[in-house]
Formats: structure tokens, sequence, C-alpha cells
């Protein structure tokens, strides 16, 4: 089985744009009132199964990539896709 390697940095690093890729992405716990309640923001990643290998390089489903790409694209963050073969371990991880 196929699935999408996805690698994607920043071209000019900008903090603000930094933790607003994250935000989308990946989510973020988020506390108010001093930590009295707090709660997760669901980012894209939530909802669609994937394996991180490491910072800025994501594996997800052929069927999951165009909207992964379209995100990091309307961030404008550098984004490259390959194709490649699952490994066990990746389908394992992704519950495939």
């Amino acid at each position: 089985m196929d699935g999408v390697l996805i690698a994607f940095r920043l071209t000019r690093y900008d903090r603000d744009r930094a933790s607003e890729l994250v935000k989308r992405l990946y989510g973020q716990r988020t506390s108010s009132h001093g930590g009295k309640y707090v709660y997760r923001r669901k980012g894209l990643l939530d909802d669609v199964p994937h394996v991180r290998l490491i910072q800025g390089v994501v594996i997800v489903r052929t069927e999951d990539a165009a909207r992964v790409a379209a995100l990091l694209e309307d961030l404008r963050a550098e984004v490259h896709v390959r194709k490649v073969a699952l490994t066990r371990e990746d389908r394992e991880a992704m519950g495939i």
C-alpha cells in the first residue's frame, strides 16, 4: 500500500507564522484563567491518520495528502510531496 510523504518548512522563519502552522496542523493544548480551564484545539492531523517522522515530515494516506498539502501551502510553507511505500509499522501507526 502506498502513502504520501510530505516534507515542509517555512521559507522565512517568523514566530507568528510558525505558531499558526503548528496550531492549524497539529493542534494545541490551551488554557485560560490561569489554567482553570484547559482544553485542546484540534488540528488537521487530529482527524487524519499519519506518522510524524521528524520535524516537518509526515506520512499520510494518499487520499489525505491534498488536504494536508493545501493547508501548508495556504500558510506559505515550502512543501515537497512524494509517494512512498508504507511499512508494516507505518500501517499499524496509521490504523490501516
